[in-house]
């Protein structure tokens, strides 16, 4: 754990202390089980931008995705037309072939990061509102899935599906970027492609790779929600994901310039995230300031990262 983690982690720490003080409802079962739901749901996609950032990228559409792949996960559900397990793999792979779509624009055809998934918020959220007829998709009254519901929205002895779902993918995630070859590429990548390109490295697969794990990380956060919610409004599901996913990677320490960052951070970053959540929830702020604490959170994140990546330059001129 580095200095930054450590820093997060005794803020988590001291923030739900003082929620835990002023209201004790932070600390009863249900609103810690729900909490830690919502942890697991927003931290699978929080992992997945994560890798984007740490690449030099940034992935605008997660929301737009979530909401696309949510509709058609349950149509296929609901319709009985693929089984459940069949569906599961499917919107995985559309999520996959979504993020090489990405990552062949921005590396093949030269187009920013920033203006290919902007406009894949826009397009997927439009062919989400299409394929719907503009109407919510939801599953018919009564209906069942008992084994789907269990793996995907169930609980364990009390512990969230989502969260251990999360937590698994917390740890392959964790030796893909800190115990890999293409961790270190992604890396240097991140911190330099030019360099990182005369030294040998395939950086356009990097970033293309990047992207796919993202947009499969994503999909499969859809499913989850999704099976979640049970209801899906392709208008407004899935709005503004992508600034909790920034939020979350930023505050765990991934720097926008990329080339920085770290599994734990982002895990940490999306904890707090969710405690903030509950705070506003739980002190009876009106959720409508919601977008404000998410925008201040990530100002404060990118200041706190420009200081720290000041210092470290000041002392590496030290020492010279």
């Amino acid at each position: 754990m580095n200095r930054k983690d450590f820093g997060l982690l005794v803020l988590i720490l001291v923030v739900g202390t003082v929620v835990a003080i002023i209201n004790p409802r932070f600390l009863s079962p249900v609103n810690m089980s729900n909490t830690a739901n919502l942890i697991g749901l927003f931290g699978i996609f929080a992992l997945g931008q994560a890798f984007v950032i740490i690449s030099g990228g940034i992935e605008l559409s997660v929301g737009s995705v979530i909401a696309l792949l949510g509709v058609i996960f349950v149509d296929f559900v609901a319709g009985g037309t693929v089984p459940p397990g069949a569906a599961f793999v499917i919107v995985v792979l559309l999520g996959c072939l979504i993020g090489l779509v990405h990552g062949l624009l921005i590396t093949r055809v030269g187009l920013q990061p920033f203006v290919v998934t902007l406009c894949g918020l826009l397009i997927y959220r439009g062919v989400a509102r299409y394929y719907t007829d503009d109407a919510t998709a939801g599953f018919p009254f009564g209906a069942s899935f008992p084994t789907l519901e269990w793996l995907v929205a169930g609980r364990f002895y009390g512990v969230p599906h989502s969260l251990i779902a999360f937590v698994v993918l917390t740890v392959v995630m964790a030796l893909v970027l800190h115990r890999s070859v293409y961790g270190r590429h992604l890396f240097a990548v991140g911190n330099n492609e030019e360099a990182a390109r005369h030294s040998g490295i395939d950086t356009s697969r990097v970033i293309v790779t990047a992207y796919v794990i993202c947009c499969g990380l994503t999909a499969v956060a859809a499913i989850f929600i999704a099976m979640y919610t049970r209801s899906i409004s392709p208008s407004s599901h899935g709005s503004f994901y992508e600034l909790y996913a920034i939020a979350a990677a930023v505050l765990g320490g991934c720097s926008l310039r990329g080339g920085e960052g770290s599994v734990l951070g982002v895990v940490l970053g999306t904890v707090l995230l969710q405690v903030l959540q509950n705070l506003v929830n739980l002190l009876g702020i009106p959720s409508s300031l919601n977008f404000a604490v998410m925008g201040s959170v990530i100002l404060v994140g990118v200041i706190a990262d420009r200081q720290f990546s000041r210092r470290r330059s000041l002392k590496v001129a030290a020492a010279e």
